[in-house]
């Protein structure tokens, strides 16, 4: 489109709203997860039995440390303890599986929930947010970022419910061996929350950051990937190579910004736990001196006291993946919260007659942008070939994609066969238009499911649009024949055919409305007279839109407007408009000399 809207005359990009928390996720989440409560409760009880069976270990070694050692020692004590913790390790093992398989089972079908839930938001959004988003951004949200959200539902929770549990499991355990030893632990707990808080303000904004600058390099991949023969032609590969190395270092730099803000954490906790560690070791030699403690009731303490570290690392090192799962949710659910374009009145729309009325309309795009389209009015009867001239942008594409309602305008009124467009269902609307641009669309699928696109592909109405399309001949001569894959973007065939296949496409459809953007811009001269017979035998009992630089191809149109900017300045037959001596006759003196020369 020649008229495309800047960034700043649309909505904000996906994920670039306030920051997400880790309770506002869990609202969100909580419509999926809420289908699935039983098996997550019982994901979280068996978490829950793996918690308990940790502090099962240092109350087996107290009985046997105090009973079991020594001539003297408890000869149950000996062997009841070992087989207790064989029991242990196997009642521990069961509930890691079950609980690892249930957590599985939950995450996956939120996953796939999420993903398919953003695809449809993507599919049912409007035009305005596909020119706002680049391609890459999108991919990166529905097929990689979900993946983030997968992450925190499985390490982030696993670990904060299991090693949280364990950790009230250890304390109680300790609290219950020696009160006065388990309030010098106790008191680290807030030092080391306070600790984790900072971190994780400075970590939430970092990913942030590295979220964009991901997304940045993904579409410098992308323009490199698309526009290869520029690159290429141009010798550009230093420059790409430039771009590419300076947005990998800046990435690079903030990658390891937050490796050293999120790798203080585990140090500084470390150190924090070891100076507790010393306290508790003078403290229990001073409470041994005094017989306030047995030797199988300090081994066990200083047992779970260390076993309370390592969860306690896990809580502090789930903290990084966490802010990586809140970043990646703000993109999530920043792409579900799209709103969907305006589905329309409801008025159902069978068959149109193909009377398009354009009366007053005015377009810009976004509050107080320029206007691209101003006091714009006219009518096409049904049958009728209106066909739309003038220099670029002068407004021919924005004035033709009201049609279809990728926009709407923002002044006065588009109406079919006496209706307003917002009045019809847009679906039902949709379908009466059949429409051909210059930049050609098609799918990595068979000829035959690219022609009947959104249709089931009838064998003998695939052929006879071919033949119109003038693409027949090539087509049976493939391998396949209709059954052919035609590639990425249709790169098994040339420009030409490309064009052809989408002229077949809007054959195909048989719609009462036609709508042709430079739809032979692509076709040499003998192929273009084919089509060109083709289409104006499709055209017959239908009303056609037809936007073509080349005049030659819309001299025989039965009305011609032309347009400078965004109003119709001169209108009438070609030779009408010859006679004139206006704008018309002067761009096609013009093109007349360009193609004598």
């Amino acid at each position: 489109m020649s008229n495309k809207p800047t960034q700043s005359t649309l909505s904000k990009p996906i994920g670039s709203g306030e920051a997400s928390s880790p309770l506002s996720v869990g609202r969100r989440l909580w419509p999926y997860l809420k289908p699935l409560i039983s098996v997550a409760i019982a994901a979280v009880l068996s978490l829950a039995l793996v918690a308990a069976t940790e502090a099962g270990i240092p109350a087996l070694l107290k009985p046997l440390l105090d009973h079991g050692f020594g001539a003297q020692g408890n000869i149950k004590a000996r062997w009841i303890v070992p087989l207790a913790v064989i029991g242990l390790a196997f009642v521990r093992g069961i509930a890691q599986y079950a609980s690892g398989y249930l957590l599985q089972y939950v995450s996956n079908r939120i996953l796939l929930q999420l993903r398919l839930k953003m695809f449809e938001r993507m599919i049912h959004a409007s035009v305005g947010f596909f020119q706002r988003e680049t391609a890459s951004t999108v991919i990166n949200a529905i097929v990689f970022e979900v993946n983030q959200i997968l992450n925190v539902l499985m390490g982030v929770l696993v670990t904060a419910v299991r090693d949280s549990l364990t950790v009230v499991f250890l304390l109680g355990y300790l609290f219950y061996l020696n009160w006065r030893l388990t309030l010098i632990v106790a008191v680290l707990l807030p030092a080391i929350g306070w600790l984790v808080s900072k971190i994780n303000r400075r970590l939430r904004r970092l990913n942030r950051e590295h979220q964009l600058l991901t997304n940045a390099l993904s579409y410098v991949v992308e323009e490199t990937v698309g526009g290869y023969k520029v690159v290429k032609v141009h010798n550009g590969e230093q420059y790409e190579m430039s771009r590419f190395g300076e947005m990998s270092r800046r990435l690079r730099g903030y990658q390891m910004r937050m490796t050293i803000s999120g790798g203080l954490a585990q140090p500084l906790t470390q150190f924090l736990a070891s100076i507790a560690l010393a306290i508790v070791l003078t403290v229990a030699v001073v409470q041994a001196s005094h017989d306030q403690t047995t030797v199988g009731g300090f081994v066990a303490f200083v047992t779970s006291m260390l076993l309370v570290i390592s969860p306690l690392k896990h809580l502090i090192d789930v903290n990084q993946p966490l802010q990586r799962g809140m970043t990646a949710a703000e993109l999530i659910f920043g792409l579900i919260d799209e709103p969907s374009e305006p589905a329309g009145g409801g008025k159902p729309l069978e068959r149109a007659r193909g009377q398009i009325e354009f009366r007053d309309v005015g377009f810009a795009y976004g509050a107080g942008g320029r206007p691209i389209l101003g006091g714009v009015s006219f009518k096409a009867a049904p049958g009728e070939m209106i066909a739309l001239a003038g220099p670029s942008g002068s407004g021919k594409t924005t004035l033709v994609n009201l049609l279809p309602r990728f926009f709407d305008p923002t002044g006065g009124q588009v109406l079919v066969d006496g209706v307003p467009l917002p009045d019809y269902d847009i679906h039902a609307l949709r379908s009466q238009i059949a429409m051909v641009s210059q930049d050609v669309t098609l799918f990595n699928d068979t000829v035959a499911n690219n022609v009947a696109y959104g249709e089931t592909a009838d064998p003998e109405r695939v052929k006879n649009a071919l033949r119109a399309a003038n693409l027949w001949d090539t087509v049976e001569a493939l391998p396949d024949g209709m059954q052919t894959l035609v590639g990425d973007n249709g790169m098994k065939f040339s420009g030409g055919q490309r064009q052809r296949l989408a002229i077949a496409r809007a054959i195909y459809k048989d719609a009462p409305i036609l709508i042709l953007d430079e739809a032979t811009s692509a076709l040499d001269s003998e192929s273009e007279r084919h089509v060109q017979a083709a289409l104006e035998t499709l055209m017959q009992g239908r009303t056609t839109l037809v936007i073509a630089h080349r005049l030659s191809t819309i001299e025989r149109a039965d009305r011609i407007l032309v347009m400078e900017a965004g109003r119709i300045v001169e209108q009438g037959s070609h030779r009408e408009l010859l006679a004139h001596g206006g704008l018309y006759a002067h761009l096609h003196q013009i093109q007349f000399q360009q193609s004598a020369a």
